[in-house]
């Protein structure tokens, strides 16, 4: 399928403002248009991934950097519970180390061979795809547990940014929407394809705040979760909702 398919990242959305139930110094802001989208993972299904040549990398073939040690910590746990079965490179890894710098310094997963580490390429036995989250749903976790940050969070993007009032108080405004290519930075406009503007990959399954409950619960708290499904019901009851995602089926 050509990239084509893409529809484009400039459109109307309809965003919503609440408070945040467990702290009333942040208030939530949500990209209702996103969340309700039917947009679903096609990785090994019809992902062209983010490398032309390379579409059963899916988005892996950068490799991910973590968010903090705290990630990388949490990560290396997991990582040491792989084995040979069920981690295709699990003999340079544990050899050699699964962790690498970057040109600026920052500490990522390991490229090797073109793409993540951790990632297992089609034809090894133990199953094609993230070792790690695989790991995770042998074991009856979450893949959040599992992977690195920024590898469970995508394609949902959490934003911070500190807003002033007019009566000189401040709240953190949390932002809850759409990783599209600029959540890539200027890098994000060379990738070979995306796939949240992707009409190839919406249309089935449950919308975003249903099919992400668990990431979402553990990006905004549960009380914030409970407010924001509310909100996106009352969307999706309604006959003629403001503002659908134009990669979705009309």
């Amino acid at each position: 399928m050509p990239a084509t398919d893409e529809t484009g990242m400039d459109f109307t959305r309809a965003w919503v403002e609440f408070p945040d139930p467990a702290d009333d110094e942040q208030v939530f802001r949500c990209d209702l248009t996103w969340l309700t989208s039917r947009w679903n993972c096609i990785f090994g299904h019809g992902c062209q991934g983010i490398q032309a040549g390379r579409a059963s990398d899916g988005c892996c073939t950068l490799g991910a950097h973590f968010s903090d040690e705290d990630d990388e910590r949490r990560v290396a746990e997991h990582a040491a519970r792989l084995t040979p079965e069920t981690w295709q490179f699990h003999d340079v890894g544990t050899g050699t180390g699964w962790v690498e710098k970057d040109e600026d310094g920052e500490r990522q997963t390991r490229r090797h061979h073109g793409a993540c580490i951790f990632l297992n390429r089609p034809g090894f036995p133990g199953g094609a795809g993230c070792a790690l989250h695989t790991l995770a749903l042998k074991e009856g976790r979450e893949p959040l547990e599992t992977k690195p940050d920024v590898c469970w969070q995508l394609p949902v993007r959490r934003t911070y940014d500190w807003v002033d009032r007019p009566d000189d108080t401040q709240i953190l405004m949390i932002s809850i929407g759409e990783y599209d290519r600029r959540g890539w930075g200027p890098g994000g406009h060379d990738l070979h394809w995306w796939c949240t503007s992707a009409a190839s990959a919406h249309g089935a399954g449950d919308p975003v705040y249903v099919s992400y409950r668990p990431e979402l619960i553990e990006l905004m708290g549960k009380p914030a979760y409970d407010e924001l499904v509310g909100l996106c019901e009352a969307r999706m009851a309604s006959l003629l909702p403001m503002a659908p995602h134009p990669a979705d089926p009309a």
